[in-house]
């Protein structure tokens, strides 16, 4: 889910013909579009399946993996709940960057114990849609990049709103999903 305040939908720069019309959906809902492609790549990439809880009820997806070298099930699986923000750099200085969640949330994700882990995964995206992605005949770049944490036990510290520390050492990419898969496959967190 994009956590950014509502805006309208850009259009391109009076006079500029290269530019392409883009769709009139909000901003928010298009950066909600963008942090799901990046987690269907990540899981395409650790050969992980993906499902989507209906209703949502606070968590956005469950991602499960199979391998014969788990030990507590065939086929493992942790919650996903997706933010997505543009204003914070690209490259956060420091070992953390602040995100700040609903205090609702946060109850959720930092739930501890739990039949099925659960993580956090915020995407910084870049902040106009022109930027979100390059393509070429060798690749395609979606930018910027997705972080996860593991909440469990994390403290409400907020009234309505606390904000958390996400590590910028854990991207989220196919390595870590499956090394995060591996750890809870043996019985672990994430």
């Amino acid at each position: 889910m994009a956590l950014i305040r509502p805006e309208q939908a850009e259009t391109p720069l009076a006079g500029d013909p290269s530019a392409p019309v883009r769709g009139s959906l909000a901003t928010t809902a298009c950066m909600e579009t963008l942090q799901v492609g990046y987690l269907h790549a990540v899981a395409a990439a650790a050969g992980c399946s993906l499902s989507q809880p209906f209703p949502d009820n606070g968590i956005d997806w469950h991602v499960s993996h199979g391998s014969p070298a788990h030990t507590v099930d065939d086929e493992v699986t942790v919650k996903v709940q997706l933010k997505c923000t543009y204003q914070l750099p690209p490259r956060p200085g420091g070992d953390t960057f602040p995100f700040t969640l609903d205090n609702d949330h946060l109850v959720k994700l930092a739930r501890t114990p739990v039949a099925v882990p659960k993580i956090l995964v915020v995407m910084i995206a870049p902040r106009t849609r022109e930027d979100w992605l390059r393509a070429g005949h060798d690749a395609l770049a979606l930018r910027h990049c997705c972080y996860w944490t593991d909440l469990a036990g994390h403290p409400v510290t907020g009234r309505r709103r606390t904000t958390v520390r996400i590590p910028t050492h854990r991207i989220f990419d196919d390595r870590a999903l499956c090394e995060i898969m591996t750890r809870v496959g043996a019985g672990g967190r994430p």
